[in-house]
């Protein structure tokens, strides 16, 4: 039946087609023909019809002679798929025509010559694709694809192995035909092949570092006997903007023997042609004094300065992670009842409307709702208790709606858990700028640790019992961290124009009181003791820290340049002596929350040439050996099953490839162009 052009047809009738009639058909001379409009669609100008069987006609492509589906019967299979054929590049003729720019190519307009005008003019196509206005064609790359395949694998974890799962292959197959399938050999050149591009744009960035690097290792656990150790490495650029990265993956067969950190981080300073440029290290788990001792001899130039402490064997994040669960351990019976509170409430769909409702008759001001917590991210149960302690009236009047609601936690219990929130919010905001994309400096992390050590021990003198009872054991963990850490962390915020000494020396009177001088003259003489040795260091030439002075033998008037380097490093110290009193007289610039310290040292470089050098090794010192999506896992990480069976470099050729890959690669550090984090200071 044909269709007659109307005003609500027109669109229909520009993309249907009626049959032609074939001279080699039988027809009935009884009855009249019936008249066949000429086909309008452009793609008759490159396919023909024929008939292959009885009722059954295929398209042929008269460039690539290819047939298509055209009519079986009274079915007619449409143009939409000889459109596809022509416009998105699946016929190798066309494809060849368009990347030759044929002027026989269909996509290209024929250019005639008026008779008034010898100007070439260009007619209108009577009918344009739709794909080709809206999409620019887009030639096919199997190299192109291949690499994105690397890339797919990478960025997701995906096993290597997914190249040969028959749905992927099959996905593939109807996606491009022409695409050559891989196997797992090829993918995982692909994927080394992308690690070795993107290490090569890093190695060019540490090249350049004018400075020092701090590095943190941090220990996974497999499912087989042997371990992986993380070796980061965080450092600021001669453009002066900090990064961090991952630099290796050292699988260690015997990851609890004294020498497994040593081995791991003198393979990347070798991998990464770094010896003696390591500042600090900082590590998530005790070691014995033999593996202490082997990690401080691989530390440059003095390995004993400040009494070894740029050697940090606690990392904050685990250290908070097991505060934070002594405290919920501590409180499991109130925590218990909270959980089956909110359980009961989010499992049962009428329940929760009506607690909703009731929540509306009361009057309660909370707006957050209720979440179930994942047991293995401390955080998520701190906000389930928080969000719960919040609505714990609704949860008193909730037996009004429901006879059966019997759970709620008796009134001492819901003021345990209120205390428990308190002290670990302390540690939830602490933790929390360790998540943050952008790379906290070390000073940050001074009055995050100063104000936590305040609390506690404001919480361990209180009277009552049930602060008391969470704030004392809480102290005397936090007091192992404190202690190993305070000296750098002090050292770092002195670094910081807005406090300098005045800070250590407020703080530590608020925490110490009388005994409060001795600590004080440790960081000052730590800091002065650590300028010393930056004095004594030889001038760096260019960004990449190679030592300059005589190393082409130069003599000027045939005199020896001895003497006078000697005469240039002892004007230098007596200079650079006054250099960081001076810094420490003059007046604290104003407090701001979102102040760029390592770019203030940038800005006054000049004025400070040597303690500029200082506070740029100092502030980057990390204080965290986790990466930002763990920093609230209970459990230790571990290898999966799947990695621990490829190569030991393949897995770290993927692991570190993810990392850069995701954090600006094929140009700037994404994180860099985030906004700096805000701060509130105890004082």
């Amino acid at each position: 039946m044909e269709l007659t052009p109307t005003s609500n047809n027109a669109i229909v009738n520009m993309e249907m087609h009626l049959e032609p009639v074939y001279l080699g058909e039988p027809t009935n001379n009884t009855e009249q023909p019936i008249k066949r409009r000429k086909k309008k669609s452009m793609v008759w100008e490159h396919f023909t019809i024929e008939t292959v069987g009885l009722g059954c006609r295929r398209a042929c492509c008269k460039q690539c002679k290819q047939s298509f589906a055209y009519s079986t019967g009274s079915k007619v299979a449409g143009t939409s798929h000889l459109k596809r054929h022509i416009a998105k590049g699946s016929c190798p003729v066309v494809l060849r025509n368009q990347q030759q720019q044929d002027p026989l190519s269909p996509f290209t307009p024929i250019q005639k010559v008026t008779p008034d005008s010898a100007i070439p003019t260009t007619d209108a196509p009577k009918r344009r694709y739709r794909t080709t206005t809206n999409f620019p064609f887009v030639g096919y790359d199997a190299d192109t694809c291949r690499q994105e395949i690397a890339r797919m694998i990478i960025l997701h974890d995906y096993p290597l192995h997914i190249v040969e799962h028959p749905g992927f292959m099959a996905f593939i197959r109807n996606l491009q035909p022409r695409f050559e399938m891989v196997n797992f050999s090829t993918v995982q050149g692909d994927c080394i092949a992308t690690y070795l591009r993107e290490k090569q744009r890093i190695q060019n960035l540490i090249e350049g570092m004018p400075g020092r690097i701090c590095l943190t290792l941090d220990l996974w656990n497999s499912c087989q006997t042997t371990g992986y150790v993380f070796v980061t490495g965080q450092f600021v650029d001669s453009d002066w903007k900090i990064h961090r990265k991952l630099l290796n993956v050292v699988m260690e067969p015997y990851p609890e023997s004294d020498s497994a950190f040593s081995h791991a981080v003198a393979s990347c300073l070798s991998d990464w042609n770094m010896e003696g440029r390591l500042f600090s290290l900082t590590i998530n788990q005790s070691l014995s004094e033999i593996g202490i001792e082997s990690l401080k001899s691989l530390l440059s130039e003095n390995p004993n300065i400040l009494g070894g402490q740029l050697l940090l064997n606690h990392c904050l994040a685990r250290s908070l992670t097991g505060i934070a669960m002594e405290v919920l351990n501590s409180g499991h019976e109130a925590v218990k009842k909270v959980r089956n509170c909110v359980k009961y409430v989010k499992t049962n769909e009428i329940l929760e409307e009506k607690f909703l409702e009731l929540k509306q008759q009361l009057q309660v001001s909370s707006t957050k709702t209720l979440q179930l917590d994942d047991q293995n991210r401390w955080n998520t149960t701190y906000e389930m208790l928080q969000t719960a302690s919040e609505l714990k009236e609704v949860f008193f009047f909730l037996d009004t709606s429901d006879a059966d609601y019997s759970k709620a936690p008796a009134p001492n219990e819901w003021n345990h858990v209120e205390n428990l929130c308190t002290y670990l919010k302390l540690l939830f905001d602490t933790a929390n700028l360790l998540t943050s994309s952008t790379i906290p400096t070390t000073n940050t992390f001074f009055h995050e640790a100063w104000k936590i050590q305040l609390e506690l021990a404001r919480g361990a003198t209180s009277e009552d019992v049930s602060i008391s009872g969470i704030a004392i054991p809480m102290r005397e963990s936090f007091d192992k961290y404190w202690k190993s850490c305070c000296l750098i962390l002090a050292i770092a915020v002195v670094m910081d124009p807005r406090f300098k000494m005045k800070l250590v020396e407020f703080s530590f009177t608020k925490i110490y009181g009388e005994e409060a001088v001795s600590y004080i003259n440790l960081v000052d003489e730590g800091i002065h003791q650590l300028f010393l040795e930056y004095v004594a260091l030889p001038v760096a030439a260019g960004g990449g820290g190679v030592a300059a002075g005589g190393g082409d033998g130069l003599d000027v008037e045939g005199v020896g340049m001895t003497d006078f380097d000697m005469y240039i490093m002892e004007t230098a110290s007596q200079q650079s002596k006054s250099e960081l009193d001076q810094y420490l007289e003059e007046s604290l610039l104003p407090r701001v929350h979102e102040f760029d310290v390592v770019g203030w040292w940038k800005l006054n470089k000049v004025k400070y040439p040597t303690l500029s050098k200082m506070a740029r090794d100092i502030l980057t010192i990390p204080v965290s050996t986790v990466i930002p999506e763990s920093v609230f896992e209970v459990g230790r990480n571990e290898m999966d099953q799947y990695r621990c069976s490829l190569r030991a470099e393949t897995v770290e050729a993927i692991v570190c490839a993810k990392d850069w890959l995701r954090n600006g690669g094929e140009g700037d550090s994404a994180e860099l162009m985030k906004p700096l984090v805000k701060m509130e200071f105890p004082i």
